[in-house]
């Protein structure tokens, strides 16, 4: 298969009919109560503590291997109800008492190993007013002076003053992960982002007038698409993204599992993308030279075709997250039957 960028596929035509029983009918679309009210029910968090944290290594900008602090934070439910989000099962309902996120900081750095880059993620919106007090904000600065690199996420429409203020008061660069999920119109309309390609454009313009580096998610086969439309599309809104100005990009493969996923899966919307899309669309976006790519390899167990060739599978894609250079193929010749 030729690069994506070698095929010039274009970004912005409008989406040509699928011929695939995916979307033969009108798809559905769902309202914030539906969403909510397919739920199971969520985790019971601590709000004086992250709900988890590790250290990982990411290739980084320069090329070299870096360890990453990650924090996990708990604090308010993200406000926009996003299709394919579970993230809101460590989230809390109200938000979080004053001090609480510095203290959640604290404490993942006290049991962290030193590591010149963090991640603040909050199942939501770093920038969220109702996330966590913006009164904390000052104090979460102070406690991630010393690292070169700080990466929060936040939706495309909260990115306003606030981001750049941030930014000021750290003492590292500040990188924001915006969640572009898809660059296919009308499904991005479905997923309930409550967002347009075009707020995702504005959103990247106005972060890098400022001097703060964008990174982008993106999803492998959202509901609605067929295996080959998931591929596409795919690699049509990496560059998309890259064309909006986006340093890096990760690859997330679609997951059932928070609810109305179940019923879209259930009534033939959605089925989760195979280990050979996986695997395409991470080899064609490194292909595409343009910034760094990443696949999300959590709980890439439940992709696995057979329990023998799928660790050795995950292994490559981890080669090539680490290296952004092609790896030779995994060829599976066992039988599948053992799943």
């Amino acid at each position: 298969m030729t690069s994506s960028r070698s095929a010039n596929r274009p970004t912005d035509v409008p989406f040509r009919k699928s011929t695939s029983k995916l979307m033969d009918a009108t798809p559905p679309t769902y309202t914030d109560k539906e969403i909510v009210a397919a739920r199971p029910e969520k985790a019971d968090v601590n709000p004086w503590r992250p709900y988890a944290y590790h250290v990982e290594d990411e290739r980084s900008a320069a090329g070299n291997i870096d360890s990453v602090a990650t924090i996990f934070l708990t604090n308010r439910e993200c406000p926009f109800r996003c299709l394919m989000c579970d993230l809101w099962k460590n989230t809390t309902d109200e938000t979080v008492p004053e001090g609480a996120v510095p203290t959640q900081i604290e404490y993942a750095l006290e049991r962290l190993p030193e590591t010149q880059h963090v991640k603040l993620y909050n199942s939501g919106n770093f920038f969220d007013q109702q996330a966590f007090p913006p009164s904390d904000r000052p104090a979460v600065a102070e406690q991630v002076q010393d690292f070169d690199t700080v990466v929060v996420e936040n939706h495309p429409k909260l990115c306003r003053d606030v981001c750049v203020d941030f930014q000021h008061q750290i003492g590292g660069e500040l990188e924001i992960a915006l969640g572009l999920e898809t660059a296919h119109p009308t499904v991005l309309d479905r997923l309930n982002k409550r967002m347009t390609r075009d707020d995702f454009r504005r959103a990247v313009g106005f972060l890098r007038e400022n001097g703060i580096d964008v990174r982008t998610f993106i999803l492998l086969r959202p509901p609605f698409l067929s295996e080959s439309e998931g591929v596409e599309w795919a690699l049509r809104s990496l560059e998309f993204a890259f064309d909006a100005g986006v340093y890096c990009a990760s690859i997330v493969p679609t997951r059932s599992g928070n609810g109305i996923m179940q019923h879209l899966e259930r009534d033939g919307h959605f089925e989760p993308p195979s280990m050979t899309s996986i695997e395409t669309v991470l080899e064609e976006g490194v292909r595409m030279d343009r910034g760094r790519v990443f696949m999300d390899l959590w709980d890439l167990e439940r992709f696995y075709e057979c329990l023998d060739c799928g660790p050795k599978r995950r292994e490559r894609l981890q080669r090539m997250n680490q290296t952004q250079m092609m790896q030779p193929p995994i060829r599976c010749t066992c039988d599948h039957s053992q799943t």
